[in-house]
């Protein structure tokens, strides 16, 4: 199969393909504006993407494309609707990189405790603080509210207890038998769950895919259910929390916020870009780099190969996402 991946991608991964057979094609320098060409000039069978955004117009210009591969969890980046109208399946790779995502969700809450890029800052303008940086309440015995508890939000829940702090769990997916498996209470799956949990929690962390039920769900309300000075952390979608909302809670509730994405962050990969979350106090940001480890990488590019391997033996592609859109097009 002829393959083009529109990201960087794992030299392992690059070479599995290769030895396949199929033909492949690397440009992490394309983007939305430049990716239609190279799938008309291209034509490839399979277009794998990370972050690279694949509006309906691109869609439009493929010719012979037989499935999209998100090499990740999340797929808002896709226009699944588009594809599915195009007759295109998309698919991710769901639970691969679950524990990078994991992993940097607790580096940014030991960052909001302990205030860690602020005494980096401070120590290399060469001014020792240590009366102001002296004063932590520590995770031990603080409760974690998480919301979602599908693998990242599993995963999340191990670290959590292994932390000593008591976990709840919040999730339209999950039920009592598989928070408790976890170590974790469940609370519910409704809004007014969700807001009651929140009043517990001294620390919240959000593991949901972005949605029509979960756009904007951490809004003003949610925000002021929160106990003073608690902690936010956000490495799921920016689209799922009101930046505003989130904002005036810093100014004035005292809240804290670990981020690795946003709602209005750019697409391009190298760019000046501010929105003013990530200039608040107490809030610490990273570059939506959460699934951005060599173990991640590794196992979402041998998810890929599997996929591509699996369409080109079998003619489906596995873990589609668009599957009642393209039910409703061939109906």
């Amino acid at each position: 199969m002829r393959v083009l991946i529109a990201d960087k991608f794992e030299d392992s991964g690059l070479e599995a393909l290769r030895a396949a057979g199929h033909e492949v094609e690397i440009n992490p320098d394309l983007g939305p504006e430049t990716l239609g060409e190279a799938l008309a000039s291209l034509k490839p069978e399979v277009l794998v993407v990370r972050s690279t955004k694949v509006p309906a117009a691109v869609i439009q210009s493929a010719d012979g494309l037989r499935g999209i591969i998100r090499a990740g969890a999340g797929y808002d980046n896709v226009d699944c609707a588009a594809a599915g109208e195009a007759g295109i399946p998309v698919a991710n790779c769901p639970g691969m990189n679950a524990t990078a995502v994991a992993e940097l969700a607790m580096g940014l809450l030991v960052c909001c405790d302990r205030r860690i890029p602020d005494q980096c800052s401070e120590l290399k303008a060469g001014h020792w603080n240590k009366k102001e940086f002296s004063k932590a309440k520590g995770l031990k015995g603080r409760t974690m509210g998480v919301l979602g508890v599908g693998a990242i939000g599993s995963a999340l829940v191990k670290r959590a207890t292994a932390f000593e702090m008591p976990v709840l769990a919040w999730s339209l997916k999950s039920d009592e038998q598989s928070a408790k498996s976890l170590g974790a209470e469940y609370v519910g799956d409704s809004r007014e769950d969700l807001l009651n949990m929140v009043r517990r929690c001294d620390v919240v962390s959000v593991h949901v895919g972005l949605n029509e039920h979960t756009k904007g769900m951490c809004n003003k309300a949610f925000f002021d259910a929160m106990p003073e000075g608690a902690i936010f952390l956000n490495t799921s979608r920016g689209g799922v929390v009101d930046q505003n909302a989130l904002l005036e809670a810093t100014k004035t509730r005292g809240i804290r916020a670990g981020l690795d994405v946003y709602d209005d962050q750019p697409s391009q990969k190298d760019v000046a870009w501010t929105t003013p979350v990530t200039g608040a106090p107490g809030v610490f940001t990273t570059h939506h780099c959460g699934a951005s480890t060599d173990q991640a990488q590794l196992a979402v590019a041998e998810e890929t190969v599997r996929l591509i391997n699996v369409l080109d033996r079998e003619g489906r592609l596995e873990n589609c996402v668009n599957e009642s859109k393209l039910a409703s097009t061939a109906s």
